[in-house]
């Protein structure tokens, strides 16, 4: 933490109003009015309601029966005990999406609580998905707060469940495959509709309502190609030879009503003739359960530009699942490749996914038409293929090391500014602050991590490691603990393979920080034994520092403060020279005097902490060190200095944004008040943890229980 390297600093600061005013000058306890110090208790923020559904296309037909049984589940899921769950299946391409987001849009009103949304296909690897990631992020979908989200699978689906019990909550799992995934993402109340290519028994078995989609009937699909073509373009009996040939399917007929749209003076019996003379191998693609897909998406792909051509071939080569139009335009190497995009999504071989609020568009391939791409891209030489994928490597490694400076600041940095690489890297995204390139991050992490992946299995060690340090901002902020874990496994690898004995620690260090949060004591332990044989081989003092910082942390968390005390002290010292490294270790080694049973020793060592922190303009760090400070006063007896540190922690912190310490602050302000009697400090205390309780998304503990 001290070199921010493995900095965990609160990272939810942000500007605040103005102040709030709890102690006088001089240190010395101020009277408490009905405001609590001269701040009313502000009102709670509206927050942004979840509408995360995919929107709905406006031509629907022949799916009436399949719509009732959506209100039929409705119906009974809002008044019965827990969600009403449907489970719809049917063929890739047939439209389950589209039918759910149709009723979605449908039914809005009567899910005020909010609609959540995952593709659970794009995040799945090896058959399997991390099922915490996705709880994670819908608890922050729902407002509660990072700090308050659990470690565990069995922790944040029970603080899931608490977050949704009595809400009117619609949750859409698209592309489901087992039902273990799904009872895990079950909110206590609502609806839930998942979806999936095959039935699902055991949701079957638990109760949910199983509706099967199957293709376009042949009039169906003909009502729908008249109603893009208007009268007179086609007789019915080609368009009934249109479906057929499409299989009913949704997907291949938008492919080739798009062509059609876009060609006005292109016939249905040329389009007709071109798939029926079509010489192509009919594989698991080309015969897709009797349908002729590729004989489909072959048509639609020779009627495209030669740029947008090789823009679709190249986009094959991203193995994530998702890209974005600086992706598009890294793949190919061309600046304006980004612009034949439009080519891919008018033929609805690519869709453009909702704003994740980067303010870049995402796209997507719908998962046939990547299978197609992969075949098409097969035709290019290997060496093409392999510069494509180096080029989205790289691209990024620069975007993911952009996104990190502006999320941690001036942190120690390996692998240096991948920026300035060469004069061929990439182009960087633009990022409007900090809170935007987390939230990139975010978006992109199944992509991060599929690349990350693909240059593993390449052996480019030398771009794995250092996109895998990068990757820090991300995974201290958003606990993706899984994908933590696999990326640090895989950066230590590559950092053996480099003969970089720095990267080896760097990764070690803080994949036992992963280990560490999730209580996992041993494997921590056991990365932090191994980082800490390289040190003699490691030149920069501060790779020590994080080491014994987290050893520190560890030795805390399995009881034993006088190690800890010997951990921090080095970590200190390893620190010399860096004012805000020496702030830190300081504040950590407060805390581990005072669980030592040391509190004079602990408040000058935090005095002097404090001392730094001012002189240095390392303002983030006095709410911290204030609490800890005011909890060693209580400890000595003294209420009135303890009480004047704890309300200074929750004026600065209330004034940075910072309301997980505000909060903290507040708490241990109100048990100094229960230990001395001060009805009215616990009174107006308790009333503003509240407030600030339901700003973090969580509910007010019981008196006497303890916050995770």
């Amino acid at each position: 933490m001290g070199d921010r390297g493995e900095d965990t600093r609160d990272t939810t600061a942000e500007d605040g109003g103005p102040g709030n005013g709890f102690a006088d000058g001089d240190g010395h306890r101020a009277p408490l009015g009905r405001d609590f110090g001269g701040v009313a208790l502000a009102p709670v923020p509206t927050r942004l309601i979840p509408r995360q559904i995919p929107p709905s296309h406006r031509d629907f037909v022949n799916r009436d029966a399949e719509l009732r049984a959506l209100e039929e589940v409705l119906a009974g899921g809002l008044h019965g005990p827990g969600p009403g769950v449907v489970a719809l299946t049917g063929l890739g391409g047939v439209g389950k999406t589209a039918l759910a987001a149709h009723w979605a849009a449908r039914a809005a009103g009567r899910f005020p609580d909010g609609q959540l949304y995952v593709d659970l296909g794009q995040s799945r690897f090896e058959g399997t998905i991390d099922v915490g990631s996705v709880l994670g992020a819908f608890l922050r979908d729902l407002g509660v707060d990072e700090a308050y989200i659990p470690p565990t699978l069995a922790g944040r689906a029970a603080t899931f469940r608490s977050a949704t019990a009595g809400r009117r909550l619609l949750v859409f799992l698209d592309n489901a495959r087992h039902a273990a995934e799904v009872r895990a993402l079950l909110p206590a109340s609502g609806m839930v509709i998942a979806t999936s290519r095959t039935r699902i028994d055991g949701l079957i078995l638990d109760g949910a309502r199983a509706v099967v989609l199957d293709p376009l009937s042949v009039p169906a699909g003909t009502l729908l190609i008249r109603r893009w073509l208007g009268a007179g373009r086609a007789a019915d009996g080609e368009l009934a030879e249109l479906v057929r040939l499409c299989g009913g399917l949704p997907l291949a007929l938008r492919a080739v009503g798009a062509r059609l749209i876009r060609r006005r003076r292109l016939s249905v019996d040329r389009v007709l003739t071109e798939l029926a003379d079509a010489e192509h191998g009919l594989d698991a693609l080309a015969n897709h359960e009797g349908v002729h897909v590729e004989r489909v998406f072959d048509a639609v792909y020779d009627s495209f530009s030669p740029a947008a051509q090789r823009l679709y071939r190249m986009l094959a080569a991203h193995p994530g699942p998702t890209f974005t139009p600086a992706l598009a335009a890294a793949a190919t190497g061309e600046p304006d490749a980004a612009a034949h995009l439009d080519e891919l999504v008018d033929a609805h071989l690519v869709e453009e996914i909702d704003p994740d609020g980067t303010g870049e568009e995402r796209h997507r391939f719908h998962d046939l038409a990547r299978l197609h791409a992969r075949r098409h891209a097969l035709r290019d030489p290997e060496p093409e293929r392999e510069a494509a994928l180096r080029r989205i490597v790289a691209y990024h490694l620069v975007a993911a090391d952009t996104a990190d400076r502006l999320v941690l600041g001036s942190r120690l940095r390996l692998g240096g500014d991948a920026s300035t690489a060469s004069a061929a890297t990439p182009t960087a995204p633009r990022f409007a602050g900090r809170a935007e390139a987390l939230d990139w991050l975010d978006a992109e992490r199944a992509d991060l991590l599929a690349v990350l992946r693909a240059a593993a299995s390449r052996g480019w060690h030398d771009a794995v490691w250092r996109l895998c340090e990068s990757l820090w901002a991300l995974y201290h902020s958003r606990k993706h603990y899984a994908d933590w874990i696999e990326s640090h496994q895989l950066g230590i690898v590559a950092a053996q393979w480099e003969r970089r004995p720095d990267a080896e620690v760097r990764m070690r260090n803080q994949l036992a920080r992963a280990f560490y949060e999730l209580r996992d004591h041993e494997r921590a332990e056991t990365e932090l034994r191994r980082a800490e044989e390289l040190l003699p081989i490691v030149s920069d003092p501060r790779l020590s520092g994080v080491v014994w910082e987290t050893q520190g942390l560890l030795h805390l968390a399995r009881s034993s403060p006088e190690d800890a005390v010997r951990s921090f002290s080095r970590a200190r010292e390893a620190n010399a020279g860096d004012a805000h490294g020496i702030v830190v270790q300081s504040y950590n080694l407060g805390g581990a005097l005072l669980a030592a049973g040391r509190p004079d020793e602990a408040l000058r060592v935090l005095d002097e902490a404090l001392a730094t922190a001012d002189a240095a303009g390392d303002e983030a760090m006095r709410p911290r060190i204030a609490i800890v400070r005011g909890r060693v006063q209580h400890t000595l007896g003294a209420t009135d200095r303890a009480v004047a540190s704890l309300t200074e922690a929750v004026r600065t912190a209330a004034r940075l944004g910072q309301h997980v310490k505000e909060a903290q602050a507040l708490e241990a302000l109100v048990e100094v008040a229960v230990h001395t009697g001060d009805a009215a400090l616990e009174q107006h205390g308790r009333a503003r943890l509240g407030v600030l309780y339901r700003e973090l998304g969580v509910p007010a503990p019981e008196p006497g229980a303890d916050r995770p």
